[in-house]
């Protein structure tokens, strides 16, 4: 059981969650600074107080001042009036991923809400009712509001959800899972609605994603070098201790291991004129590493986001004080994913290059062309390095950043905005386009390892292999790929590979 406190999450617990693997429930400790921080709230209403979003009208509407009799109504209007969202909607792990990251985020205690609307995000969660949330129309700044008024749609019976495979009106949904709708109190509504989880839910379960993809680029890399009968001396400890960068030492300790006892190997360790690899090979340290480095910080960037109160106003409840700032801007956020987008699209560029260089006559040190035995007659894995042409050129239009955008809205009070959401979304087609192109990869060097037998590959090369051929088996003859391709990058995101070459 994960207790919520409002506690930085790891988007390994975030993933879990989403994929209900994992229950929740509120820290008590959290319910005591909700209900200290609610009672601020009271006393502000009971007072009379002019305080913004709590009596007054929101963004470029904040001078107006709101009669206490229409205060419940000023928050379901809110709601109402900010579930704009257009598009597919969120997939059901990513829209669960919101109510676990917003239920975290009002249960630090700044919100001012009831502990009652955590719980029913958490009882959503538990009972499987996810909000049907349409992943467009957030500009990132006063957060991802658009996405985040459907969610709160649904929490108050309106809107519509999923439930058991089916889609349905939210007050239905609600009543077959036993759960009663929330009444929208003061302030409960833009508690719901400011916030940066919409990108967060969706980036960083891409980014999760993306990791795995990074490291199986290793194993994808090093099945190609053996294919190839590429040397793995530009993988010698000494060299990356010279250049200390952390992904770097990494990458180039994971492929020696992958390479170790490899009988390719020895077959060319004499008489061998090449005296050195291709950038795509020989470089991979160096390339798959800065790559794994610029995931890490966007990982660090989003974990630290999942513990961050991002509502606005927030209540300090040791001081009674109510202050109003920004900590809904997804600039920190937004910048992380257009980098880690940026560093993928990469990692695919270089994909594609060995996905050449097996099937190129040209440069595949003997290999049949295209890896069929009937050149001419058959066209083998030619289409395979044409596709992953297609797909990273799709990365490449993708991967401009979205943050150095700015378009202000609300009347130009809201006049610098992140575009964070559209950033995430971005990274999600980039790393599906990863994941294929990885695919590709995998299933091109299994069938060019065919051609050294009897000779074995490395120890974890064999491995990979292996689990290659439980999914595909050898190309004799020419055959619809597609359908092989989308299997291979769903055993991907399974996790399949996950251990080879550790």
């Amino acid at each position: 059981m994960l207790e919520l406190d409002g506690q930085r999450l790891s988007l390994a617990q975030v993933a879990a969650v989403a994929h209900g693997e994992q229950q929740v429930s509120l820290a008590p400790a959290a319910r005591a600074r909700v209900e200290r921080s609610r009672k601020i709230v009271e006393q502000i209403v009971a007072e009379g107080r002019t305080v913004y979003d709590v009596n007054t009208g929101f963004g470029k509407l904040s001078d107006v001042h709101i009669e206490r009799s229409q205060l419940r109504e000023l928050q379901l209007n809110l709601v109402r009036s900010h579930s704009c969202g257009l598009g597919s909607p969120l997939s059901e792990v990513e829209a669960r991923a919101m109510l676990l990251l917003r239920a975290n985020v009002l249960a630090e205690g700044f919100s001012g809400c009831r502990p009652t609307l955590i719980e029913t995000l958490i009882a959503m969660l538990e009972r499987g009712v996810t909000p049907v949330i349409p992943e467009k129309g957030s500009v990132g700044a006063s957060g991802d509001l658009a996405p985040l008024a459907h969610l709160a749609l649904s929490v108050i019976g309106e809107g519509e959800a999923f439930y058991r495979g089916e889609r349905l009106p939210g007050r239905e949904a609600l009543s077959r899972a036993g759960i009663e709708p929330i009444q929208l109190e003061v302030k409960e509504g833009i508690a719901l609605l400011n916030g940066t989880q919409a990108m967060v839910a969706v980036g960083g379960l891409a980014l999760e994603r993306a990791e795995r993809v990074a490291c199986l680029a290793d194993v994808a890399g090093a099945m190609t070098l053996e294919a190839v009968r590429g040397t793995p001396v530009a993988f010698d400890e000494r060299i990356h201790a010279a250049r200390p960068h952390p992904g770097q030492i990494e990458v180039a300790a994971h492929l020696r291991e992958l390479l170790r006892d490899s009988q390719i190997r020895q077959s060319h360790l004499e008489n061998d004129p090449r005296v050195q690899d291709a950038y795509s090979l020989r470089c991979m340290p160096q390339v798959h590493g800065a790559i794994r480095d610029a995931l890490r910080h966007a990982r660090e960037t989003v974990e630290i986001e999942t513990g961050s109160a991002t509502d606005n106003p927030l209540v300090f409840a040791e001081t009674g004080e109510v202050l109003s700032g920004g900590n809904f801007h997804g600039a920190p956020l937004a910048l992380a994913f257009d980098y880690a987008a940026i560093a993928m699209t990469d990692l695919m560029s270089i994909t594609e290059r060995r996905v050449d260089r097996l099937v190129n006559p040209d440069s595949n040190e003997g290999l049949p062309p295209f890896l069929t035995s009937h050149p001419g007659a058959a066209s083998g894995f030619m289409m395979m390095q044409i596709v992953a042409a297609a797909l990273l050129n799709e990365a490449k239009v993708l991967a401009h950043p979205a943050s150095i955008d700015n378009v202000p809205t609300d009347g130009g009070k809201d006049d610098h905005v992140s575009m964070g959401m559209t950033g995430a979304t971005k990274l999600r087609s980039i790393v599906d386009n990863a994941e294929l192109i990885t695919a590709i990869e995998l299933i091109t060097a299994a069938e060019g390892l065919e051609y050294r037998a009897p000779l074995q590959p490395g120890r974890g090369v064999k491995q990979a292999y292996e689990i290659v051929r439980r999914h595909i088996t050898r190309l004799t003859n020419d055959r619809v790929m597609s359908g092989e391709i989308q299997m291979m990058a769903e055993a991907i995101r399974a996790g399949e590979f996950d251990k080879v070459g550790k």
